[in-house]
């Protein structure tokens, strides 16, 4: 018995359980059997993702203001890195069961962690900025194959039903994470060196493959089961799951709506990493506010997942419930266009990321319930990997160039909001599409 299986025995006294379950109840509307276990274990698995995440977020934003000169070159890196990845992990998925390479993933990760904290040690000084530019792209990498694959873990866990109405319980825990990673990040960062925090990011990343084989085993938790398909390895490749996308009207929209969000996000990251370096001189000052940022938004994230996000899903469904931030964007382009402060990106920014997160993703990740696993393991890393990414290397080189006519950042951020409008728009018929699949679902069952 691993500690997890061991922690949530002992919250399993009957008397436990019945305080747990009405504590949780008054936030989740939760179903009598096995929900309760693998909600528990999922967010828990969510939070030590995220807890790691933040702490090597914060480092590599320092990154993309002390290097901003270079920053659209170390996207085009990252996506051609990522090109490479997504093959590598298909293969991992066809040979193995969930249930040994999410695990052995985030193992190799922690033993990459340990190289790049040898490395700032041990090499020279003048090589700090290569193993800066490393990190940088690896993060990215880390992101796709701990991070996204947490959320095709959910769906692959849970059903449309459940993602519905546990999806936003489950983000908080991760939001949870990503203020604790931020709170630790913001109180080291000007005290220990950097290279320090990748050591520590290390700790939640083990608990987190202790969490993800303990709900490897809750599979169960979904409404329709097969008997021994949590074990069975994921059919295709990295050539299937992009196929499928093209053949695929509903996959195609969701790949147009992570095109035009990653446009946007790579708006206020540009800008944002100008900003901030003209701002602080230091690098600590600048991993700590960088940090200060990420803990504001995963505050407010936790109001958005705690109080609103099941209640306007369920309100509003799916497609209105992803336009809400398309649309508040176009706003705040607008506003930025005519007050290109820090002040004013910070609030933008942190509006746009809690909602991002808080509202849009548990949104989003409810589109990949209604499709099988192959889609959710393959496909699914398809559009993170070469879509993401790809929209990040485009976009970047966009603003480059917008900035290179000679366009301010206010003139740039009203290039965007016509941008935030057509994403609005698209937001709104893809979730009609989930729907339409969610009841044909229901009606072939």
């Amino acid at each position: 018995m691993d500690p997890i299986d061991g922690w949530y025995c002992f919250l399993c006294q009957q008397w436990r359980t019945d305080l747990l379950r009405q504590l949780v109840g008054k936030l989740v509307d939760l179903r009598e059997g096995v929900e309760l276990r693998g909600l528990i274990i999922a967010t828990l698995y969510g939070f030590f993702i995220m807890f790691s995440y933040y702490i090597l977020r914060a480092v590599r934003d320092e990154i993309s203001s002390a290097d901003r000169g270079n920053l659209q070159y170390l996207w085009t890196a990252v996506f051609f890195v990522m090109l490479l990845a997504v093959p590598a992990y298909s293969w991992l998925t066809g040979k193995f069961s969930r249930g040994v390479f999410v695990p052995l993933a985030n193992r190799f990760f922690i033993l990459c962690l340990v190289v790049f904290w040898a490395c700032l040690m041990f090499l020279p000084q003048e090589a700090r900025p290569w193993i800066d530019r490393i990190f940088y792209v690896w993060s990215s990498v880390f992101a796709l194959f701990v991070v996204t694959v947490f959320w095709g873990f959910m769906s692959d866990c849970f059903d449309n039903d459940q993602g519905k109405r546990l999806f936003s319980f489950i983000a908080v825990g991760s939001s949870l994470g990503g203020m604790a990673g931020s709170a630790v990040t913001a109180g080291l960062a000007e005290v220990l060196p950097a290279f320090l925090l990748l050591l520590v990011a290390c700790v939640p990343l083990e608990l987190a493959s202790w969490c993800a084989k303990a709900l490897h085993r809750q599979f169960k938790t979904g409404s329709v089961v097969i008997s021994g398909e949590a074990e069975r390895v994921i059919a295709g490749n990295a050539w299937s799951g992009m196929k499928a996308v093209f053949a695929s009207r509903y996959l195609m929209g969701i790949a147009a709506f992570i095109a035009l969000m990653t446009f946007v996000s790579t708006m206020l990251y540009f800008q944002q990493a100008s900003l901030i370096a003209d701002a602080f001189a230091n690098r600590g000052e600048r991993t700590a506010f960088y940090a200060k940022i990420d803990l504001l938004v995963s505050a407010m994230t936790i109001v958005f997942q705690i109080y609103l996000t099941a209640r306007i899903i369920k309100w509003l469904g799916v497609g209105f419930t992803l336009a809400i931030i398309p649309a508040l964007m176009a706003l705040g382009f607008m506003l930025l266009g005519l007050y290109p402060t820090l002040a004013v990106l910070v609030v933008v920014q942190v509006i746009y990321r809690a909602g991002r997160y808080g509202l849009s993703k548990p949104a989003r990740e409810i589109l990949w319930t209604v499709l099988g696993r192959e889609a959710k393991y393959k496909s699914k890393q398809f559009l993170d990997a070469a879509v993401y990414r790809g929209g990040d290397l485009l976009s970047g080189w966009i603003y480059t160039g917008l900035a290179a006519l000679g366009l301010s950042i206010g003139a740039i951020a009203l290039t965007a909001a016509p941008v935030a409008g057509l994403w609005t728009m698209l937001a709104i018929n893809l979730g009609n599409k989930q729907e339409r699949l969610s009841r044909k679902d229901l009606t072939e069952s």
